[in-house]
């Protein structure tokens, strides 16, 4: 049950899929197999769940022999990355063990170009090279992403971001960023790259090789999908509003929440807006997503999930599923084989 996990932007599907298709791999069967009608992708505003994505993320690894699913310019090893970790166990902070993991990989021809500076309070971590060779440097934001939670996972502590930046113009699917690096994000910057205060780097490591090897089990996909080791304001806010759907279909107010989770009304208005977010949107998406989770899984009555999720009447669930997706409720499970996705 795909309950309370965010949905996935159509956009990352295809992206995940280019490295595949440049080598000339047929990706209708991995699509099939992870449960993702391959007409989706002609839709821009479609999602798929978390468990798809993950499905088609572990065939692409299989399929591609490759840590970076063929979308570098060279590929990586299967193993690498738990070499690069192993190599970082021993450091003596967290700075030395980022420095020791950036030296690893540029012992590699065209591997990752990774680069952490310290300018006063500020530490920004940067991929410095474009990897992706398609238009929406996927790879490139994976890094980050993959990067700003080992080191979280490294210090058994969630290291908040001050911000984002990419190099690049703001694509489509731009509003998905904020919620994805728990901060405000910018377009058009002379690099891309995450920024965080500078003494986390001083801050020991407190995992070990026992701890290493378990969390390798399902890396370096598990980094990418988990949340970070703890939790954004946004996340914390998110995972209130997906238990309370479970059991009632109102959700509650922001003043209610606020008081759930022990601030003012003002300040827990203000710590989204500092994440790039708002609580409309936060309480749109769990209900987006729960839309979009029970029509995939495709045994619940259309009429059945919308009071489900809290609307009155069908029409208005219609409404608000178009606003989300461009098309209706009837025609997003009209997609799926019966029995959705498995």
């Amino acid at each position: 049950m795909t309950m309370g996990k965010r949905t996935i932007t159509v956009h990352h599907v295809r992206a995940v899929l280019r490295g595949a298709q440049r080598h000339g791999l047929d990706t209708t069967p991995l699509l099939q197999a992870a449960g993702i009608p391959p007409l989706l992708l002609g839709d821009d505003r479609a999602r798929v769940t978390p468990d798809q994505f993950a499905l088609l993320f572990r065939a692409l690894y299989r399929a591609t022999g490759d840590e970076f699913l063929g979308l570098g310019s060279a590929p990586s090893r299967p193993g690498t990355f738990a070499m690069m970790c192993h190599a970082s166990l021993g450091c003596r902070d967290l700075g030395a063990a980022v420095d020791r993991g950036i030296a690893f990989y540029r012992l590699f021809p065209h591997g990752p170009d990774l680069a952490l500076t310290a300018d006063g309070e500020e530490a920004t971590f940067a991929v410095r090279n474009d990897l992706a060779r398609d238009g929406e440097r996927f790879l490139s934001e994976c890094l980050l992403i993959i990067w700003h939670r080992l080191c979280s996972w490294l210090i058994g502590r969630r290291i908040p971001l001050l911000r984002a930046g990419f190099g690049y113009p703001p694509p489509p699917h731009k509003d998905e960023y904020p919620l994805l690096f728990g901060c405000p994000v910018r377009f058009g910057e002379q690099a891309t790259a995450v920024v965080f205060d500078a003494h986390w780097l001083r801050s020991p490591l407190v995992r070990d090789e026992e701890a290493l090897q378990e969390m390798l089990r399902g890396s370096p996909f598990e980094l990418l999908s988990r949340r970070e080791y703890g939790t954004t304001c946004a996340e914390r806010v998110r995972r209130a509003l997906a238990r309370s759907l479970v059991s009632s279909p109102r959700l509650p107010s922001l003043g209610e929440l606020a008081a759930r989770l022990a601030v003012s009304p003002a300040t827990l208005r203000r710590r989204l807006q500092q994440e790039g977010t708002s609580y409309q949107q936060l309480k749109d998406a769990v209900r987006r997503d729960a839309a979009i989770a029970g029509l995939v899984e495709g045994r619940e009555p259309i009429a059945e999930l919308a009071a489900r999720l809290g609307f009155s009447e069908d029409t208005s669930f219609h409404r608000a599923f178009r606003r989300w997706t461009g098309t209706t409720p009837g025609a997003y499970r009209n997609r799926y084989p019966a029995g959705g996705s498995g």
